[in-house]
């Protein structure tokens, strides 16, 4: 697929990414409220989170990546909703592109590949919280068919403030 002026290939995500993912994260936890997490990460303390998202299964990792440089663009996943038994069917879904490749379809690569590796998953429904605002990430959830489905209103405090957050859902 061609994102821009640049071919993105999307893969799994595998144990040689840990650096460039756990760097790409932590430029929005520096400098944004898109996650909630306050405090930079090492690699070593993004490797869990990286293992648990395996090349099957209902918890994927998928990653972008310049088809010429292998530089990575962004990522997408798809995680534990919640830990009880009960949610096994449902996932939430993120995905975040390096600044300077948003705009140029990265994202939509990312999910269209996500959706596709768990297609053939026992999901019912993925789920996505999105900070507000965030209108760029609304209209990428919209165009794969999220529907929002209600606001915790200033549930989170990053740089001093109070943010909302948005959950939107969709039918796998």
């Amino acid at each position: 697929m061609r994102s821009g002026n640049t071919a993105v290939q999307v893969r799994p995500g595998v144990e040689d990414d840990l650096r460039a993912l756990t760097d790409l994260y932590n430029h929005y936890v520096r400098e944004t409220p898109i996650t909630f997490d306050t405090v930079v990460f090492t690699p070593a303390e993004r490797r869990p989170w990286l293992l648990s998202h395996l090349e099957d299964g209902p918890h994927r990792l998928m990653v972008a990546t310049d088809a010429d440089t292998r530089e990575i663009l962004g990522y997408a996943t798809s995680s534990a909703y919640r830990a009880k038994p009960a949610y096994d069917t449902s996932v939430e879904v993120t995905v975040y592109v390096a600044p300077h490749a948003a705009g140029r379809g990265t994202g939509t690569a990312l999910y269209e590949a996500l959706f596709e590796a768990l297609s053939g998953e026992d999901l019912h429904r993925a789920y996505a919280g999105i900070a507000q605002p965030n209108e760029a990430s609304t209209r990428l959830h919209e165009r794969f068919g999220f529907r929002h489905v209600g606001t915790y209103r200033e549930v989170g405090r990053k740089f001093g403030r109070y943010w909302d957050v948005a959950w939107y859902e969709k039918d796998l």
